[in-house]
């Protein structure tokens, strides 16, 4: 069954946190504190107008989550900048790339000229692989900027799609 993306509510909230602080304890592909409280995952993860967050609800449980916003403010606006996660249990159901469709179809909708993702861990193969099957290429990569807990020191990939 495709995954169904709609926009998130505060009751989605609960659902919304299990994922995000599965993700973020997890440390493996976001550079945020595993140690966030909820409020603060809270002020993070739901982004205001004229942002977005989503979620993929699969019947009708909430598997995934994803916010949406202007990558830098003034000069950098025209470009659009968005973060996805999935819970575990639903991963390789096409929720991923539901939720990226999805905020792709936004960022042109809402007239923005690329989109660029700051900081893909370079050991996050699978979210790479989704990106560059939609079409983003890797423009750069920091290297040793991202201390994964299996890996250690790993890059850190700027990944950019021209949108228009």
């Amino acid at each position: 069954m495709t995954p169904r993306i709609r926009e998130a509510t505060e009751r989605d909230w609960p659902a919304i946190w299990s994922i995000v602080r599965e993700v973020v304890v997890a440390a493996d592909t976001f550079a945020y504190d595993p140690e966030m409280t909820e409020d603060q995952g809270r002020a993070l993860w739901m982004v205001g107008s004229p942002g977005r967050t989503t979620v993929a609800v699969d019947g009708t449980e909430v598997s995934g989550t994803a916010n949406m916003y202007a990558n830098r403010a003034g000069p950098g606006a025209h470009v659009a900048s968005a973060s996805f996660m999935v819970a575990s249990a639903a991963r390789g159901r096409g929720m991923g790339r539901a939720l990226v469709a999805d905020a792709l179809s936004w960022a042109r909708s809402a007239g923005f000229r690329a989109m660029q993702f700051n900081a893909v861990a370079e050991t996050n193969v699978e979210a790479i692989a989704l990106y560059r099957s939609l079409g983003f290429s890797i423009v750069g990569t920091v290297p040793e900027a991202f201390d994964h807990p299996e890996h250690g020191l790993v890059g850190l990939h700027v990944m950019h799609l021209k949108l228009r």
